[in-house]
């Protein structure tokens, strides 16, 4: 068995012992959409005249899945390295590509999860979601998304030496993005300099592309951007979490 199959294996097993997480990493997205998706049942978003859904739908799944890649290389990298098995894998003939491979592929592995019961529960009557038939779209625009934000996790988690400052870093991170990038709020209700804000972060062409693809509010063209400034974010934040990675906290 290859170094990549085996540390895959024993992140699936790990990850699917962990009930806690296991359970909030798919409950907490749809928790949002459940609340927004019922208060807002049926009403319109006045600036545009959209349903609403088509708007909170695409922005919570979208921050979702950032959360999830995130949070999920952050504490996984952060508890490797303060119980020395970084440092234990590093004597053996593993090297770095394989530990972080083996990472991004249950990352993807679990969007791609969370994708679908997301998108399955917002197309219930309750919620009213009506997929696009540029949906399919969704996934490229996805797995970018989950590259780059893996990547920010990976920094994350290269820095942080206890699960405290992980999630205090990753949620000063995360939490403010999300509101800033529309995730949860209509950009069009927003001051103009918010706008412009918003479009200087990641998460907002991640929205932006979900958007474009799952309920055709917006053109090919709005993929395309989407997709290549997150291509280009991931190319950024992995070139910074590969030269700030640490195999252990005395190095």
């Amino acid at each position: 068995m290859s170094a990549y199959a085996a540390l895959t294996r024993a992140g699936y097993r790990a990850y699917t012992r962990d009930k806690t997480t296991l359970f909030f990493t798919f409950a907490f997205p749809l928790l949002f959409l459940v609340v927004f998706g019922l208060i807002f049942h049926g009403k319109e978003v006045e600036q545009s005249g959209e349903p609403y859904i088509n708007y909170i739908a695409p922005g919570v799944l979208s921050w979702g899945v950032a959360n999830a890649a995130v949070f999920g290389v952050g504490f996984v990298l952060m508890q490797w390295r303060r119980d020395d098995i970084l440092r234990l894998i590093r004597m053996t003939p593993v090297r770095l590509p394989s530990v972080l491979a083996s990472r991004y592929g249950l990352a993807i592995a679990i969007g791609v999860v969370q994708t679908a019961l997301f998108v399955g529960v917002a197309i219930l009557p309750w919620f009213g979601l009506s997929p696009a038939g540029s949906w399919p779209l969704v996934l490229p625009v996805l797995v970018l998304g989950i590259t780059a934000f893996l990547a920010l996790g990976v920094i994350v988690g290269s820095f942080a030496k206890t699960p405290e400052a992980v999630a205090a870093v990753a949620n000063c991170l995360m939490i403010p993005m999300a509101f800033l990038s529309g995730s949860f709020f209509p950009l069009d209700a927003m001051p103009d300099w918010m706008q412009s804000l918003a479009h200087a972060l990641p998460l907002y062409y991640l929205n932006d592309g979900v958007s474009a693809a799952l309920t055709g509010n917006g053109s090919g063209g709005d993929i395309a951007v989407a997709c290549g400034v997150l291509a280009g974010v991931a190319v950024v934040l992995g070139a910074v979490a590969l030269k700030t990675f640490r195999w252990s906290d005395k190095s």
